[in-house]
Order: structure tokens, then sequence, then C-alpha cells
């Protein structure tokens, strides 16, 4: 693997992301996932380096693939709480940062409940001149990119198990599903969708789903579509990927109830019908079952990809810190 090609300095967002760079990440990953399936798990690809794991907000899937990516990686590795930090005797989030700095960290993940966070970090850092990379592990509802991208390669595996890009994308359609409103995910899933030159539908109930949304595409080589009604979504689609119900995020009542949305929005096998034959359903999780998605779906490993979403993860995050720490590594 080479890393003479990439040039980002940080990971906050997804919006300027090129062909070429999804399909360095996209090769790199299978690298690592085939590293992930031998006996002997780990490289020295970043030995010696120290991540941060700076999670302001809950968090069980990312962080622990972070964490244990890293650790795959032979990085060494710091985890945040907030709940036991200083944060509660008045440190600034930028303090703790600087504080984790000072312990010699190389990379910064960084998750928060509010949008920007991880950006205004990695500007504090680049102003200073400090030399820490800093990626975004979701911000409020602005983005979520390492979560994009191995939605990404778990398409991308699918259709190529052993060459992976992102040109294997083009003219396919993909429903999104749900609370697209407070959804970060859909957020960088629509950047990088939309970069592969597949037709990307929308679909939600107006309260979550804004008519601004249909401006996030303009300019991409695909057509982003947005719709209030599930049926032209999921016809003929080739992928549908469904999005919790962000309850803790709402501010407003925006729904009549959960068993009205299930029977509205929610993805059952009669469903699918109007999809292609060979759909799969992808969900960033956590899943409320029986909302989003019927329970039985979620188990169909014929027609689920979320657990090869959470597989996936780990290689991506590899990726991610190895593009990110300069690391090099013949994998052997």
């Amino acid at each position: 693997m080479s890393t003479n090609s990439w040039t980002h300095r940080h990971i906050l967002s997804l919006t300027e992301f090129t062909p070429k760079e999804y399909n360095i990440i996209l090769q790199t990953a299978a690298s690592f996932q085939e590293v992930l399936g031998r006996r002997m798990k780990k490289v020295p690809a970043l030995q010696g380096q120290v991540v941060a794991n700076l999670f302001f907000e809950p968090s069980t899937r990312t962080r622990n693939s972070f964490e244990l990516a890293a650790k795959r990686l032979s990085a060494d590795t710091l985890n945040f709480a907030p709940g036991t930090s200083s944060l509660s005797k008045g440190e600034t989030i930028l303090d703790t940062a600087m504080t984790y700095l000072a312990m010699g960290t190389d990379m910064m993940v960084i998750r928060h409940r509010d949008a920007g966070v991880p950006t205004a970090i990695a500007s504090a850092m680049d102003r200073n001149g400090y030399q820490v990379r800093i990626l975004n592990a979701g911000d409020g509802q602005h983005e979520h990119p390492s979560q994009a991208l191995l939605d990404l390669f778990t398409i991308c595996k699918l259709l190529n198990s052993t060459e992976p890009r992102i040109e294997l994308l083009e003219g396919k359609k993909i429903a999104i599903v749900g609370d697209i409103l407070h959804s970060r995910v859909a957020r960088s899933n629509i950047w990088s969708l939309t970069a592969s030159g597949a037709e990307v539908h929308l679909a939600g109930t107006p309260t979550l789903l804004p008519k601004y949304f249909a401006e996030f595409g303009k300019n991409r080589p695909s057509k982003l579509f947005v719709h209030w009604n599930i049926e032209p979504a999921l016809e003929k689609a080739d992928f549908v990927m469904t999005l919790r119900l962000q309850k803790e995020r709402m501010s407003q009542h925006l729904l009549p109830s959960l068993r009205e949305y299930h029977q509205l929005f929610g993805i059952t096998r009669d469903r699918l019908k109007l999809c292609q034959p060979g759909v799969k359903i992808l969900h960033p999780g956590p899943v409320n079952r029986g909302v989003e998605i019927s329970s039985d779906l979620m188990d169909d490993s014929q027609l689920s990809l979320i657990s090869q979403q959470v597989t996936s993860g780990i290689a991506v995050r590899m990726a991610l810190l190895y593009l990110l720490g300069g690391g090099k590594t013949d994998n052997g």
C-alpha cells in the first residue's frame, strides 16, 4: 500500500472527496480486511503512535471499532470518558484536547453531540502548528465520515470481493429511508454515494425529510431524489439503507407514533417486493427492531448486510488511521 496519493491532513467531512480518494480508502481497507482474516491480525503500521478516542457522546460500535482498529495497527490508545473527566470541573473541550496532545497523541478520533466540534479542534491545532491529525467520528447533525465509508466498502465488496471500487455503484439505485433530518450518517452517505454515480433516493415523512435535502446532490454526477412516500424510493432499488429514529435529538413531536411510522416507512418483506430481486439491506445501528425494520429481516443473512457493516468498520477505520498516520507496511 502506498500513501503517496493521500493529501488529507484530517478527515472531517466527505464533501470534497474525489472518486480516486474513495478508491484509495476502499483498496487499503480491502488489504486490511485480508489481514483481519489471518490468525495473526496485527501489523506494525502505526507502532509507536498514539490514538486518542475522545468521545464526548455515548457510543458503542464506533468507539470500540476505532479502538480495535488502532490496536490492530499496533498503535497505543487513550480513551476519554466525559463522565469521569475534568469537563465536570469546568475544563473546556479544547483544553481537554490539548491535554491529550501533551501526552503525545498523534491522532484524535472525536465524537460530539454538537456539529463542528472536530473541525474547530482541527483548526485550533493547525493554527498553532501542531501535527496531530483529527478524524470526525460523528458530530451533531453534520457528518459521520467513517460510517459512510464502511457502508460504501460493504456495498462495493459485495459487488466485487477482490477489487472493491467506487465505479461499481454507477447506475445502481440506493434508497435511504427514515430519520434523515437528524442523521449525520445520511449526510455523509449522500456525499459518497452521489460521488459514485449512484442514483440516490431519500424517503421519509415531511417532518423528517425537509425539502432542502434535494439541494445536496447538486453538481454531482448522479441524481438525488426526495420522496415523502416510501414506494417510489424502493421501486427497483438495489440497496436499501434504513436509518434509526433518533428520538433523543427530536426537540418537537415529529411523529404520531412508532407504530404508525412502521406502517408507513418500516422495511418489511412485503415492501422489499418493490425492489430488485437481489436487494440488500443496510442499517448503521443501533436498530429499533420492529420500527425501522422488521426483526425477521434484520436477522436474515440472505438480505441483511448489518453484520458485514460492523465487520467492515474495523478494516475501514484501520485504513483511515493508516492513511492519516502515514504508515507503511507490506502486510506481512
